[in-house]
């Protein structure tokens, strides 16, 4: 009498055969998507796994596709809308693809973004990373040459690895451009991290538009992070002086907002004694009140057009090649930089597109 799954135990994927009627070859292009098989076996197939409860086995198939079906992400943080907006695109179409997430926070740590990416090594098919602290010598250290990676926001210009980026210079010079244009003349900056190429571009993006659009009048820089508390210690302080500036532009929405929350206490209108702007568009930008003039980024647009290139190197290793690509971000005007008419705002088609 043949053998069958008894109640209770778990089904193999020589159960489902037997009761398909199929080979176990056969069974294995079916669980594993391939478009060989004929439409009866399939369904007879999976007839079969409903029937028996059958889960396949994910150390047996990673054997026998040599993939994991894991995807490492190391970020320097996870706190903030910003990383929860990036995951969220990340997460779409890994779930679209059936992958599965293994997710780091290198706390914006060079000795920790080490460690992290030799924990991730054989456990992942390939590796999405963001850091400052990224550079080929550590790569080429830690990973084998093979594995595929792409870099976000990365300082590293590697040939051999794809780069999304984005273009944070050209967004500050074009917020601050508009800044000059509702009639602001003296306009400060809040920084963001000393360290971060975002920053680092935002502030040389503002320093430049500065000097090009109001030669004469001194930029004023106020250091900080990324974080609300930075903002509202930017924001007391100009506050505090006797002839403060037209407007701020700070180097991100969190910032911005801690900014205006000071501005509030302080006694300040906004934008009526000072104009605000922010630089990412997160969902809470357009909440506040008064609603947030930024520069919008397409965040979850870059996480996803990030996965989905990494999954062209995974998927097609000899004929996907290397790319670069630069999410040109744009401005939103709304009410908090006193512009008269704001313009109509456009779609959130994204704005990157990948082959």
């Amino acid at each position: 009498m043949a053998r069958t799954a008894r109640e209770g135990s778990q089904a193999s994927i020589k159960d489902v055969a037997r009761k398909a009627r199929v080979s176990i070859a056969s069974v294995s292009r079916v669980m594993n998507g391939h478009d060989t098989v004929g439409a009866e076996t399939r369904k007879r197939v999976l007839a079969a796994v409903r029937s028996l409860h059958y889960v396949p086995h994910s150390g047996a198939r990673s054997l026998a596709t040599q993939r994991t079906n894991v995807v490492g992400v190391l970020l320097p943080d996870l706190h903030g809308e910003f990383f929860s907006e990036l995951i969220r695109g990340i997460d779409a179409v890994a779930r679209l693809r059936r992958l599965q997430l293994l997710l780091s926070s290198t706390h914006g740590d060079a000795a920790e973004l080490a460690v992290a990416i030799r924990t991730m090594r054989g456990r992942v098919d390939g590796l999405l990373v963001m850091s400052p602290h990224v550079d080929a010598a550590l790569l080429d250290k830690n990973l084998p040459s093979s594995l595929p990676i792409v870099l976000l926001n990365s300082p590293l210009e590697d040939a051999r690895h794809s780069t999304l980026t984005i273009d944070s210079y050209r967004g500050a010079r074009a917020m601050v451009r508009h800044l000059v244009g509702c009639g602001h003349r003296r306009i400060a900056h809040a920084a963001g991290p000393e360290l971060n190429l975002d920053a680092q571009e935002r502030l040389r993006g503002y320093r430049d538009e500065m000097a090009s659009a109001l030669p004469g009048v001194p930029p004023q820089v106020l250091p900080g992070d990324f974080s609300e508390k930075s903002g509202y210690l930017a924001g007391q302080r100009l506050a505090a002086q006797p002839d403060h500036p037209d407007a701020v532009f700070a180097a991100n929405d969190v910032i911005a907002v801690g900014c205006m929350v000071a501005f509030r206490e302080a006694g300040l209108r906004v934008p009526d004694d000072i104009a605000v702007a922010g630089f990412d568009d997160i969902p809470l930008a357009s909440l506040v009140s008064p609603a947030l003039t930024t520069v919008r980024v397409q965040i979850a647009a870059l996480g996803r057009s990030s996965l989905e290139q990494l999954l062209l190197s995974i998927e097609s290793p000899t004929r996907s090649r290397p790319v670069s690509r630069a999410l040109v971000p744009e401005v939103v005007v709304r009410e908090s930089c006193g512009a008269e008419k704001p313009p109509k705002r456009r779609s959130r088609r994204p704005a990157v597109r990948l082959p």
